[in-house]
């Protein structure tokens, strides 16, 4: 299992200033060797982002995961995790599952439904895998889940891979 979250200690040296994409590569399946394109200062998964979510995300055969407790400062209405928060979670789990198959692709639709609040100190999951790619279209999904695996939040992404000049 590859934990995405720790290449970020390959990106410790990163300072404010310098290009804030850095080429990391990483392990995938444990023999495939990859480069991938990672922001230090990524508000979803940036550990050097103080403001940052700082999610650590494994990945498997089919998915990716992380565990997530939202904290007070990302409220909307008191005691209610706000809804743009999630769907920033949702789609870091639909981008970490592109990533993991080695592809560089930018979010350019994502549907969520929210389906039951999200409280400040609450232990979750979110997960994310690719559902199918054609061309240069990538077809996600998402999902957040309490400690009893309740489904909190979905959601649904397209992902377009840039055309290289």
């Amino acid at each position: 299992m590859l934990r995405l979250g720790a290449t970020h200690a390959l990106l410790r040296k990163w300072k404010p200033g310098a290009p804030a994409m850095t080429a990391a590569a990483h392990a995938i399946s444990g023999e495939i060797r990859r480069a991938v394109l990672l922001n230090p200062a990524c508000i979803a998964c940036g550990d050097e982002n103080p403001c940052g979510l700082h999610l650590h995300f494994s990945t498997g055969q089919e998915m990716t995961s992380a565990a997530w407790t939202p904290a007070e400062p990302w409220q909307g209405f008191r005691g209610v995790i706000h809804g743009g928060i999630v769907a920033t979670v949702l789609d870091e789990a639909m981008s970490k599952a592109v990533v993991a198959h080695g592809w560089e692709a930018l979010t350019v639709e994502l549907k969520v439904r929210l389906r039951a609040k999200v409280v400040p100190g609450e232990k979750l999951r979110v997960s994310g895998k690719v559902v199918s790619r054609q061309g240069r279209q990538i077809l996600t999904e998402a999902a957040l889940l309490d400690s009893l695996g309740a489904e909190r939040a979905h959601a649904w992404g397209k992902f377009l891979v840039p055309r290289h000049k």
